[in-house]
């Protein structure tokens, strides 16, 4: 590699950084833009938990929220305003990125209420509503890939809407996944749409598949067990992204590639390490191949660019040894289904819980700023 910073190694090795997070102050302050331009950051994604901290935390929105309220705005409607609006400002941030990627970065993605995530059709209604209000060629409504969400992300994508599909945890969802996406081009190209301008990622979650499945090892404490604590989250994203190469190597992505098609990127989430044991920049070099996105928290992409060791593709090659990591634990009685099944309700919870936090506290400063 080059003696350039490790982040733009990650970008020469063809990896796209995303940083999870977004607020009003990242954007005034100019804290956003300086992460564009020292430290190759490319892209933005949000969550219901990023927006309720982000609102609830200082006094950023005081004045929106005030303005609103004089408007006589509900709680939803003040929440869908400020939202939107960062994400607006964001999508110009970073429209000089995503015109020289033809698209492919300088996204920035929302996603749909979480209450949604069992709901096709609110979900379906809520994405094109997202879409409409932000406004932005770059703008990704992020849809939860829960069953329910399978049929809204096909319909999404038909109406030429681009797509990050959150909250993947297994390969069997995400062979899902791509199928939908594949789906809902087909769609869109019926409906008259130019599949070079959609868009999409498919966001599989890395860090919490160790978090719940070191837990189980430790529970077992034996040698065997222990020497695979740390492993199943770098294995599954590295299974993932085989199942990436094979299902964009069809005869079925190839005819739609003739009419435009872009493929769908593998983007690795949650990739912040939550075990203080490991390297805290394990999600990142560990998992470096061409044509994905690492979305990382600040913390992460600070230690990356600080100590970030990056020796190029660390996945291609890699899926026999990744095999035999998730073959050794389930071989110990840990049942890949129930973690994966366990990690997207747990997931979906904590985003709901989010979402109720955020309705309650903004309920709060409405009453407050009524009362003058």
């Amino acid at each position: 590699m080059s003696k350039a910073t490790p982040t733009a190694q990650l970008s020469e090795a063809g990896l796209s950084i995303w940083l999870d997070d977004l607020s009003r102050g990242r954007l005034d302050s100019g804290s956003l833009q300086k992460l564009i331009d020292e430290k190759n950051v490319v892209g933005v994604t949000t969550n219901p938990s990023i927006f309720q901290a982000a609102i609830t935390t200082g006094n950023d929105y005081d004045a929106k929220i005030a303005e609103l309220a004089a408007q006589g705005a509900s709680v939803d409607e003040t929440i869908f305003e400020i939202t939107t609006a960062d994400v607006a400002d964001a999508c110009d941030l970073f429209a000089p990125v995503a015109a020289a990627t033809a698209g492919f970065d300088g996204r920035v993605s929302i996603e749909v209420d979480p209450r949604l995530a069992w709901d096709t059709e609110g979900t379906i209604a809520e994405a094109k509503v997202l879409h409409k209000k932000v406004g932005k060629d770059n703008v990704l409504i992020k849809i939860p890939a829960t069953r329910q969400g399978l049929a809204a992300i096909t319909a999404t994508l038909a109406e030429g809407i681009s797509v990050n599909v959150t909250l993947i945890f297994s390969l069997e969802r995400y062979r899902a996944v791509i199928n939908a996406f594949q789906s809902g081009l087909e769609q869109a190209h019926e409906n008259g749409h130019d599949l070079s301008t959609i868009h999409s990622v498919a966001s599989f979650f890395v860090s919490r598949v160790d978090t719940e499945i070191d837990k189980r090892l430790d529970a077992i404490g034996t040698d065997d067990a222990k020497a695979l604590k740390g492993r199943a989250g770098v294995a599954n994203a590295r299974l993932a992204y085989q199942v990436y190469e094979e299902l964009f190597a069809t005869e079925r992505w190839a005819s739609l590639t003739k009419v435009g098609a872009r493929p769908q990127r593998p983007l690795w989430a949650s990739t912040g390490v939550k075990d203080p044991a490991y390297p805290d920049t394990l999600y990142v070099t560990e998992l470096v191949a061409a044509d994905v996105v690492n979305t990382m928290p600040e913390k992460t992409l600070d230690a990356t660019f600080d100590h970030g060791v990056v020796t190029g593709d660390t996945i291609s090659g890699t899926y026999g040894d990744a095999k035999a990591v998730l073959d050794a634990i389930d071989a110990l009685g840990i049942s890949y289904d129930e973690v994966v099944a366990l990690l997207e309700s747990e997931g979906l919870d904590k985003f709901v819980d989010s979402w109720k936090s955020l309705l309650a506290d903004v309920e709060s400063a409405l009453a407050a700023a009524r009362k003058g």
